[in-house]
């Protein structure tokens, strides 16, 4: 047992000051708001594709997608299909209106078509959305801090030391967020991503030199114990089980390009990137090679879980003395790993971490400041020094907000009774329940030329009202009765055919009567 030693915290340390340095002079200078928040649309499509998945997989990948195939087996791994379908659809018939109009953002399409009030609405939602989903992203990053600050003998409740965790990965983020803008997240995104790459190989090939009865001895175990198991079509389930269940293939692959489709053409996190390229070509080739780079990586961070399960002969992580499973390779790092590469390994995670906080940040800045309008910038003069501070101060006030919200949802997590869901499962339950009213609108305007405002608003709110009833949670559990409960990846899907439907149904009445 190696332990955490000295030299990698100074690791660390260094990571965290070079990361904030790095991005600073990356990023340029930055004259106005089109800098900040769109690169001036001069990025490259090969920085962005790599930024795009750095941002998506953040350190719930690192961390949580070991722990799900520790828990459970390589199904996980047929949603990624999905999401490569989804891309697909997303370059060849979202991207090129987006290019056509010269929009700002994703939601700029929902107001061309229905008003701006509904444009506000769909940025609103984007950042309760976000907001949210980030705040579980940041918890998950502070575990290995946590567990850092443990070893070292940090005496503090659980909750204090998480909360020193998430301070430490915040504060360092949006320093060059908020100097750097667009350009920053994206390249430092770039250097992360090779990093935490790094770090996942490294871990596989350390994992399988210490492997008790070797690798052929090891892969035995795992098929016993159906660990290898990628493909599951559920067919031994009845109806009410299979739309509960999210990793049969047909609602993987079906959900998975639905959330893609919302993911990367509604959401402003990445549309903000895909639109900093100069040209439609270079924005589809960034997307699709995101969506198969996306693959390969989901596969490699599900088999270092795997050839955890196998050091650990499957132990449950209670028994480990862990209190969640998206601790165990936390562990592994820690208690296992040769000096100097717990270090590396770290400072990783918190990479993949800070990629992800980072773009958070400046895409809720840039919703905020094109889709919000709060403040008007007049005058000529000034106008684009004052735009730029403007950006600048959003991304502060966004910064500290997603800290409270990682503070909330880390109190959650350590106080919860019974079974925890896996943080990446959280993550991505909370971004899909927003994502289909998101997405509906979009088809509602696309699909529909005829629908109205009115029917836009009645089928955005009647969309997300009635997923409160169909997803497991404190509502549905007012209810008599057992009620349904849909598996994550169908929110999208569900949300997104029931705003299109109400939407249609609804401009139709207002056209009668006309």
């Amino acid at each position: 047992m190696s332990g955490f030693t000295l030299l990698d915290f100074f690791i660390v340390i260094f990571y965290l000051i070079g990361v904030a340095i790095a991005g600073l002079v990356l990023a340029g200078k930055q004259k106005s708001s089109q800098d900040y928040f769109l690169g001036a649309h001069q990025v490259p499509w090969p920085a962005i594709m790599f930024s795009i998945v750095a941002t998506e997989t953040s350190a719930l990948t690192v961390i949580s997608v070991p722990a799900v195939a520790y828990a459970n087996n390589l199904s996980f791994l047929q949603i990624t299909f999905g999401y490569f379908l989804g891309r697909i659809l997303v370059a060849l018939f979202l991207l090129p209106r987006y290019f056509r109009h010269h929009l700002e953002t994703a939601y700029a399409f929902i107001g061309q078509r229905f008003g701006f009030g509904i444009r506000r609405v769909a940025g609103l939602t984007f950042m309760l959305t976000r907001l949210l989903g980030d705040g579980v992203r940041i918890f998950a990053c502070a575990i290995p801090v946590a567990m850092i600050f443990k070893f070292f003998g940090l005496k503090a409740s659980p909750f204090l030391i998480y909360a020193a965790s998430i301070f430490v990965v915040s504060i360092v983020t949006l320093i060059y967020t908020y100097l750097g803008g667009i350009r920053a997240v994206i390249w430092t995104d770039t250097i992360q991503l090779g990093l935490y790459l790094v770090g996942a190989f490294l871990a596989i090939i350390l994992i399988a030199t210490r492997l008790p009865q070797g690798i052929a001895s090891a892969w035995a175990f795992l098929s016993k114990s159906e660990k290898l198991r990628l493909f599951y079509f559920g067919s031994s389930l009845n109806f009410k089980e299979f739309i509960a269940e999210p990793y049969t293939f047909f609602i993987a692959l079906v959900g998975g390009a639905f959330f893609s489709i919302a993911s990367h053409g509604t959401d402003q996190l990445i549309v903000q990137r895909l639109l900093a390229t100069r040209k439609l070509a270079a924005s589809q080739k960034a997307l699709v090679g995101s969506g198969l780079f996306i693959i390969f990586q989901f596969a490699l961070f599900l088999f270092v879980g795997l050839f955890l399960f196998a050091f650990y002969q499957g132990q449950r992580p209670m028994d480990l003395g862990l209190a969640t499973a998206d601790e165990i390779f936390i562990k592994f790092i820690v208690e296992e790993m040769p000096p100097g590469m717990s270090g590396l390994l770290i400072a990783a995670i918190l990479a993949a971490a800070m990629s992800t906080l980072a773009s958070a940040i400046n895409s809720l800045a840039s919703s905020t400041f094109y889709d919000l309008k709060l403040i008007k910038i007049k005058g000529e003069a000034h106008s684009e020094i004052r735009a730029l501070r403007l950006s600048r101060l959003f991304s502060l006030f966004w910064g500290v907000i997603i800290l409270i919200s990682a503070l909330f949802f880390a109190h959650l997590q350590l106080n919860s009774p019974g079974k925890r869901p896996a943080v990446v499962e959280l993550g991505l339950g909370i971004a899909s329940y927003t994502y289909g009213g998101l997405l509906g609108l979009f088809f509602l305007g696309l699909l529909d030329q005829k629908a109205s405002k009115k029917g836009a608003y009645a089928g955005f709110f009647t969309g997300l009202i009635t997923l409160l009833f169909l997803v497991r949670g404190p509502i549905q559990a007012w209810l008599p009765g057992e009620g349904i409960s849909l598996a994550w990846p169908l929110y999208v899907v569900v949300g997104a055919a029931i705003v299109v439907i109400i939407g249609k149904v609804s401009s139709s009445f207002k056209i009668k009567k006309e």
